[in-house]
C-alpha cells in the first residue's frame, strides 16, 4: 500500500511538471489539497470569505465556480454577498433580483465596478436566476470619504437615515492589527481640493468598510445557512479585517477563508502565504487581467 501510494504521489508529481495548470490550491499550510476538500469545508461552514484578485479573470471564474457548487451543496440555504455593492444600493438590488427592473436600469442606478459586466454579473445573474439573496455589504464610498478626511467622528452628523447604511457607532478600532498597522505606515496624502488626509484617517475609513460589512453579513446571515462574500483578499486576509469585526460580536461563528494569490511558479508559492487563509488559490502571475 505503502508503495503505491509512493508510486501515485510519483506520478501526479510528473503530471505537474508536464502540465501547465492554470491554477493550483493550497491549505493554509501551503499543502497541496483537492477543490473536493475545500468544497466540503465550505458548505459547513456559517460564513465563507472569498478573497479576490479585483482584475483577475481567472480569480473571477473560481468565484463562480465555487458559487454554483457550494449551491449544489446547499441550495436555498446559500445566502450572497459582496464587497462591490454598496448598501444603499440594496434596494435596486432586490428589485433586479426579482426581475422587476431590466439589467440595464440596474446599472444606470447601482454604483457598479467597471469590471462589473464580466466579472460580477455573472455571480448576480446566478442569484437572479436560483432565487437567491444577494447582500450589498459595503459602506456608501461617500461615507468612507467623510472618514478619510475627517475621521471617524465625522460620521456622527449624518442623519439617522444615513447611518441605517454603515455599522452602528461607535465601532471598534484596533490601529495595532497588522494589516491596518502596515496601512499606518504608509503615511497622509492630499485628496480632491488640496485636503490632507492622515494616515490614520485612511486606515480609520478601511475600518468602517470592514466594520459595515461584517455588520451587513451578520444583519442577513441565518442559522443554518452558508453565506458566501466575495472581497478583496485584504479585507479576510490573515482572519484579520472583517473577520475580525465579525469575531468580536459573535466568537461562535465557523468562517472559513479563501486567498487567492498570484506566483511566478504555482508550484511553489512564497512561504509569506501561509496562513493568510483556510484555503488558497495560486494563479500564474502572466494571468489575463479584466482591466
Amino acid at each position: 500500500m505503502k508503495i503505491l501510494s509512493f508510486l501515485l504521489a510519483i506520478s501526479f508529481f510528473n503530471f505537474l511538471k508536464s502540465d501547465k495548470p492554470a491554477y493550483l490550491l493550497y491549505d493554509k499550510d501551503l499543502k497541496a489539497t483537492s477543490y473536493e476538500n475545500m468544497l466540503k469545508e465550505l458548505s459547513q461552514a456559517d460564513i465563507v470569505f472569498f478573497g479576490e484578485l479585483h482584475d483577475n479573470s481567472l480569480n473571477h471564474w473560481l468565484e463562480l465556480q465555487v458559487t454554483k457548487d457550494l449551491f449544489q451543496a446547499k441550495k436555498d440555504k446559500l445566502i450572497l454577498g459582496a464587497e462591490m455593492f454598496e448598501t444603499d444600493n440594496q434596494t435596486v438590488m432586490d428589485e433586479y433580483l426579482k426581475s422587476l427592473i431590466t439589467a440595464k436600469q440596474f446599472e444606470t442606478e447601482a454604483k457598479v465596478w467597471q469590471n462589473y459586466q464580466t466579472d460580477y454579473k455573472p455571480l448576480l445573474d446566478f442569484a437572479q436566476e436560483n432565487k437567491l439573496k444577494f447582500i450589498a455589504t459595503n459602506i456608501p464610498r461617500r461615507y468612507a470619504s467623510i472618514v478619510s478626511k475627517g475621521g471617524l467622528e465625522a460620521l456622527n452628523q449624518l442623519s439617522d437615515d444615513a447611518k441605517r447604511n454603515i455599522a452602528s457607532l461607535p465601532i471598534d478600532v484596533d490601529l495595532t492589527l497588522p494589516a491596518y498597522a502596515e496601512m499606518m505606515k504608509m503615511g497622509g496624502m492630499h485628496g480632491s481640493g488640496g485636503m490632507s488626509m492622515s494616515a490614520e484617517n485612511i486606515t480609520k475609513a478601511q475600518i468602517i468598510k470592514d466594520a459595515t460589512m461584517a455588520s451587513f453579513i451578520l444583519k442577513n446571515y441565518e442559522a443554518g445557512r452558508t453565506f458566501l462574500h466575495y472581497n478583496g483578499s485584504y479585507h479576510s486576509n490573515n482572519f484579520e479585517g472583517i473577520v475580525w469585526h465579525l469575531k468580536k460580536k459573535n466568537p461562535k461563528l465557523k468562517i472559513v477563508t479563501i486567498n487567492t494569490i498570484q506566483a511566478q511558479d504555482i508550484r511553489q508559492p512564497s512561504e509569506k502565504e501561509k496562513n493568510t487563509a483556510n484555503f488558497i488559490f495560486a494563479i500564474p502571475d502572466d494571468m489575463t487581467k479584466s482591466y
